[in-house]
């Protein structure tokens, strides 16, 4: 857990070595990375925001050979695959996955019920809204599947939440990651990604907790 809190808030770093030590293979690891951090319901906590962010901004640098518009476009596939399948995932197994004696160690049941509580209130535009949440992202797909919602629809919520998401990412680092002061301070401009992004997910539990208490009351 320390290797992977120290790889998201020096990510820029990590991702210079990774170009340096594997070249065009870089392309291959960062596009498993986004697929696997939805496309796999056990590992909702692989970094998805900072690293569109910081490849973005290293492929905007002059001092190597990355493409921006390659980047782009296999996060965008990586990010439809990887919700399609976690779907999949969800509309043949269902919760039945977190009863499950292997799974059920990796499935984090509280972050589903969050997820379930987002697609209670928000219906299909969860599918858009979850892809700019962290952990909530993995298993909204999850979620909607299990729900039995159709894929043409889960599909067309889907790929306008994933085109969102690396044009915003994408475009961010690009055109901001290398100013000065960004670079300078960028473990502090990836927690802010993070803090941003966890806004809604905090906003709804409070706002749950107020409710209960009303309830209760």
């Amino acid at each position: 857990m320390t290797q992977l809190i120290d790889f998201v808030l020096h990510i820029d770093a990590h991702l210079v070595n990774i170009v340096n030590q594997f070249g065009n293979w870089t392309y291959v690891i960062l596009f498993a990375i986004i697929f696997i951090e939805t496309g796999a319901v056990i590992l909702p906590f692989l970094p998805g925001d900072s690293l569109l962010f910081a490849a973005a901004a290293l492929a905007a640098r002059t001092d190597n050979d990355l493409n921006i518009w390659l980047f782009a476009a296999l996060f965008l596939i990586a990010a439809i695959a990887g919700d399609s399948l976690n779907e999949q995932i969800g509309q043949r197994l269902g919760l039945a996955a977190t009863k499950n004696r292997f799974f059920g160690k990796f499935i984090n049941t509280e972050k589903i019920g969050e997820a379930q509580v987002f697609f209670d209130k928000y219906g299909g535009k969860t599918i858009t809204i979850g892809r700019f949440m962290p952990i909530i992202r993995t298993f909204v797909p999850f979620v909607a599947g299990g729900s039995q919602m159709p894929f043409k629809r889960f599909f067309r919520y889907d790929v306008i939440g994933s085109v969102l998401w690396v044009v915003l990412c994408c475009g961010a680092g690009y055109f901001f990651g290398n100013i000065a002061v960004v670079k300078e301070h960028f473990s502090l401009v990836v927690l802010g990604i993070i803090a941003v992004s966890l806004i809604p997910m905090v906003v709804t539990a409070v706002k749950g907790q107020l409710n209960k208490r009303k309830v209760n009351s």
